[in-house]
Order: C-alpha cells, then sequence, then structure tokens
C-alpha cells in the first residue's frame, strides 16, 4: 500500500522521517507492501528491529525478493561472495499465527556476513490481516509504529469500525511515549476507489469520520497525548506523494 519508487531517497517521506523516530527502536510497519520502506527504514535509521505487515501475500513474497536482493548487492559492491545457502529473512502468515516459517539456514562451511546477518536479524515480514487479528493479548509492544498510504484501504473495506480498531491497535501496541507515524489518505481520493468492490462501495456510502477528523480521533477518543505535523508539502514529491505525515506520541 506504501508502494513508491525504487530509489529510496526519491520518497519525499524520507526527507522529513527523523532518526530519533526509530534508532534503537522495536518498530512496525504497516501495510508494508513489497518491503522498501520498511528495509530503507532498517538500513537507514538503525532500528533495532522492524516488522513489516501486509495482507497481500504476494507483496510479501516480493519483500522477501527485495531484501535477499538488496543483501546480494551490497555483498557485491563489498566483493563479498555470496554462499550457497544464506540465512533466509523470516516471514510469517496469517494462518500459521505467531509461528516462524523460516527461519535460519545457513552454509556449515561458509560464515554469513555479519551485514547480512545483522539485516536479517533487524527486519522480517509477516503476511496478515492487521485489522481483524491481533486482537488478543499479551502481544509485543512496539516504540514506533508507521502507517503510511493505508487508511483508506482500511476505511473503504471495513468502514468506521474497522478505521477505529486499526486506531486503538495502535494505541495498544505502542510502548508508553511511543510514536505513531501516521499518512492518512484526503477524502478526496476516497472517491475513485469507492467502486472497487461492493463492499467499498457501501462503506464509503456510510462512512461518518473522514479523514479530516482522524487527529481528533487520535487525540480525544484513542488517547494519543501530542502529534506534530511533520510536512504540509514536500518539495520534490512525486503525485499521489505530498500529503502531511502526522506523528502522533502515547
Amino acid at each position: 500500500m506504501n508502494q513508491v519508487g525504487h530509489d529510496v531517497e526519491e520518497d519525499p517521506r524520507f526527507k522529513v522521517f527523523k532518526k530519533e523516530w526509530f534508532e534503537g527502536k522495536d518498530c512496525l510497519d504497516i501495510g508494508c507492501n513489497s518491503g522498501l520502506i520498511t528495509i530503507n527504514i532498517a538500513k537507514k535509521f538503525y532500528c533495532r528491529t522492524i516488522l513489516g505487515i501486509d495482507i497481500d501475500k504476494d507483496r510479501i513474497n516480493d519483500a522477501l525478493w527485495r531484501i535477499r536482493k538488496t543483501i546480494r548487492e551490497e555483498k557485491a559492491g563489498n566483493g563479498i561472495v555470496v554462499p550457497s545457502k544464506s540465512k533466509v529473512v523470516k516471514v510469517m502468515n496469517e494462518s500459521e499465527g505467531d509461528k516462524t516459517c523460516s527461519t535460519s539456514a545457513k552454509d556449515d562451511e561458509t560464515e554469513t556476513s555479519s551485514a547480512e546477518r545483522n539485516l536479517l536479524d533487524v527486519v522480517s515480514f509477516r503476511s496478515e490481516n492487521f485489522v481483524t487479528s491481533w486482537s488478543s493479548l499479551p502481544l509485543k509492544h512496539y516504540d514506533t509504529i508507521v502507517c503510511l498510504s493505508v487508511t483508506k484501504w482500511v476505511h473503504l473495506n471495513w468502514g468506521d469500525e474497522g478505521l477505529i480498531s486499526l486506531f486503538a491497535k495502535f494505541w495498544r501496541l505502542l510502548n508508553p511515549g511511543g510514536i505513531l507515524v501516521l499518512e492518512p489518505q484526503p477524502w478526496d481520493s476516497y472517491y475513485k476507489n469507492r467502486l472497487t468492490t461492493e463492499v467499498t462501495q457501501m462503506n464509503y456510502k456510510h462512512i461518518v469520520h473522514r479523514p479530516d477528523f482522524f487527529q481528533e480521533m487520535l487525540l480525544d477518543k484513542i488517547g494519543f497525548r501530542t502529534v506534530e505535523q511533520a510536512t504540509t508539502s514536500v518539495s520534490g514529491a512525486t503525485l499521489g506523494f505530498d500529503r502531511p505525515v502526522l506523528v502522533f506520541r502515547k
């Protein structure tokens, strides 16, 4: 859901992301799509861990391909030969709950490089419907949650109730003092996607809590303490990615 261009440096959101949001933090990326943002947050801002979640299993497969490609390219640049059997990034499927279905497999004769080991220890992916799952406690808690260009799709597919559930889960999963980095799509962008399915068409007609109300909802209803608007329009933004980035603190 947050697919952008191939070069992360061209993504305007990275121009306003702050290192202190991520460095040494346990992070969660909701709607990670093909993993570009997830992987580059880990590389650029040195988070302790980051889990990318997307409802689309094909996008999670893309993310696994992307991280392996990233490691190969970095090794090639350093003159490092890729082992025949490298450690595989962890990935968890919705149908398998909290079980890790891929862990560590490495060549017995060739040690995996520290660069690879570190990246794979930091980044993991899960295919999951975040709106309808993760309803029971105890759960792992996070210092930072990233949700970019996702709220419209949750809103159209699960209505106001699904959106409120999403925001409540953000609150519940954040550690005290944790932050939510949120990029909501504007209401006028809902119109062109309203006919995607019969469900989205019906929900569009009955939505009450439009994006202009999100800030008030997160502060007054959900319980976040403060909000900061990181940007209103970033220079060089590509079409569709010049939306405000809102940073809420628990």
